[in-house]
């Protein structure tokens, strides 16, 4: 197995999901999830401080997360900055929670 910890990680794909968004002008709580690989799904919250694409997120992951991804052999530190990086360029896509999935 090779190991994203000190290789090439910017082959890694991660997509991120924003399902909620409550707050201000100023500053919002959002919560979601993304996709690693295009399989493992973890889920986590986040200020934005500004508009959603602006220019300061702080993002909460929690314990267990960041050691799952540590067992992919992924950096967890460098997920949390990438899924930062996603939600302050806007690079998510955004997911209706009340929407019914058959």
């Amino acid at each position: 197995m090779t190991s994203s910890l000190n290789g090439d990680r910017e082959n890694v794909p991660v997509d991120v999901y924003v399902n909620s968004v409550m707050g201000t002008e100023i500053a919002s709580k959002l919560s979601g999830f993304f996709v690693i690989k295009g399989g493992r799904t973890f889920r986590f919250r986040a200020i934005a401080f500004g508009r959603i694409g602006g220019h300061n997120i702080s993002l909460s992951l929690s314990k267990k997360t960041f050691e799952d991804i540590k067992k992919m052999g992924i950096d967890p530190e460098w997920v949390e900055l990438k899924v930062q990086r996603k939600l302050i360029e806007g690079d998510i896509s955004i997911v209706d929670s009340h929407e019914n999935r058959n």
